[in-house]
């Protein structure tokens, strides 16, 4: 039961529909896209549910296979590779998510990505060709290491541009 619930009355459109538990109200949102247990909580926690009630319902989704962590964490971290983030970022998201540090340094152990290639893709994308200009560079490189590229990779990435223009 909603703590909201009391109370509610006409005109809010709550005598049209029956009250909804915390199991149904997530069951919902996983049928529309992955969620972790932690951000689950909160969306329950956030939408009026008792802390026991929303905990009960994670944890029954969990147990019948509804709810994973590990799926969880491997789809965003596709989601993410798929837009062109870094390891370092992404590692940051899924630790904000509640997932441990042994599945983050697994999943990305095991992704079959090159970081450098990903990492040039995205400079290619947003700055088009190489710069000579040192400032030019450092934007460049900033703009890595927003995006969660290891400093060794930006490193060489932005001292090839220097290299490529020197030698037209």
């Amino acid at each position: 039961m909603r703590k909201s619930d009391k109370g509610a009355g006409k005109g809010d459109g709550s005598a049209d529909r029956p009250n909804r538990t915390a199991y149904d109200k997530a069951l919902g949102l996983l049928a529309r896209r992955e969620h972790s247990r932690r951000e689950l909580r909160q969306k329950l926690d956030r939408g009026g549910f008792a802390r026991e009630e929303a905990t009960d319902a994670v944890a029954r989704l969990g147990d019948q296979g509804y709810q994973d962590d590990d799926r969880f964490a491997a789809s965003l971290m596709r989601s993410r590779i798929g837009q062109g983030y870094g390891p370092a970022r992404i590692r940051a998201e899924l630790r904000s998510q509640g997932i441990t540090d042994a599945v983050i340094r697994e999943l990305i152990e095991s992704a079959d990505v090159d970081w450098q290639d990903l990492a040039a893709g995205q400079l290619r994308r947003r700055y088009g060709g190489p710069s000579a200009d040192p400032a030019e560079r450092v934007r460049r490189a900033q703009f890595l290491l927003r995006r969660g590229f290891a400093a060794a990779t930006v490193r060489v990435l932005t001292h090839a541009d220097a290299e490529d223009t020197d030698d037209d």
